[in-house]
């Protein structure tokens, strides 16, 4: 396979700013689909479409059960799609859940939500990575700011931003249980992160960033530039992303839970090449190398 250019150069010795050189909405603006015309442009000015009640109340509480189900069984916790905590030891993320269960697998199938993604990335699309977020209370770690194209790129070699992401929330998202985090319009400049990748860097950027993460006075530029915005929201709620939306998520040192399931689909036409900034691939659960639509 031929590795095309690199449109995004990263994890060099210095960080480095270029400008987005893909569409953001690649669909057509009028193609019938769950998203109106207002919304996929709101969508493409600023990298992220909220939606308020995405899935129903009872589909929640079956959800939830579901995520709370994985999460107890002991295979799944010796599982290598499993993430634990490093300091209380309790399940993280549980990856690869469209495969894990056909619960999370007719929900990537629900037109909803792959509707939406088809809609976004003119195409086709299969999943990129699954997986359920759990932050239960008092002390659950957050995630750190991040571009995800700049992981999925440098690590797993998708070589355009044709990759969008939802947050579906099981758990009411609150000011102050370590909600998502948005810089609205950053999803238009890529920030090429300084640092070469560790060797299966995966095992530990998934516990706690370290490579792929933008020093201090770019976030602070970025941030002035384009704010932050929080998203909070009753369960069944839902957040898209444009994959370049510099993102991340506090702590969740209140004794209210906060868990989320989360589906990265990725165009067809965009898929997997060997990694562009990284001595291996990661591994398929994380990043898919079975590039069969969903249907």
């Amino acid at each position: 396979m031929t590795t095309p250019t690199d449109l995004y150069p990263t994890r060099g010795t210095a960080e480095v700013s270029v400008p987005r050189k893909d569409p953001v909405v690649w669909g057509s603006p009028d193609a019938p689909g769950p998203i109106p015309a207002t919304g996929l442009q709101s969508y493409e000015r600023d990298g992220f479409l909220a939606v308020d009640q995405l899935i129903s109340d009872d589909e929640v509480t079956v959800c939830r059960r579901e995520l709370e189900r994985l999460v107890a069984d002991p295979e799944i916790r010796a599982d290598e799609r499993s993430i634990v905590e490093p300091q209380s030891k309790e399940i993280r993320s549980v990856f690869e859940v469209h495969k894990l269960s056909p619960v999370f697998a007719a929900l990537v199938r629900d037109e909803r939500v792959v509707g939406r993604a088809r809609q976004i990335l003119g195409s086709d699309v299969y999943v990129h990575q699954s997986r359920i977020n759990v932050k239960p209370g008092f002390g659950a770690g957050g995630f750190y700011w991040h571009s995800d194209f700049e992981t999925w790129h440098a690590e797993d070699g998708l070589p355009n931003m044709r990759t969008v992401s939802v947050s579906i929330a099981l758990t009411e998202n609150l000011d102050t249980n370590g909600g998502l985090m948005i810089m609205p319009g950053s999803h238009r400049t890529f920030l090429g992160c300084a640092g070469a990748t560790p060797k299966d860097n995966y095992k530990k950027s998934l516990q706690m960033q370290d490579a792929g993460t933008p020093s201090d006075e770019a976030l602070t530029a970025m941030a002035g530039d384009y704010g932050i915005k929080l998203f909070t929201g009753k369960a069944g709620s839902a957040t898209w992303f444009d994959c370049n939306a510099m993102h991340g998520s506090g702590d969740n040192i209140t004794p209210f839970p906060r868990s989320n399931v989360f589906i990265v689909f990725n165009s067809v036409e965009n898929t997997a090449v060997e990694p562009f900034a990284a001595p291996i691939r990661r591994p398929e659960f994380i990043g898919a190398r079975d590039f069969t639509p969903v249907i």
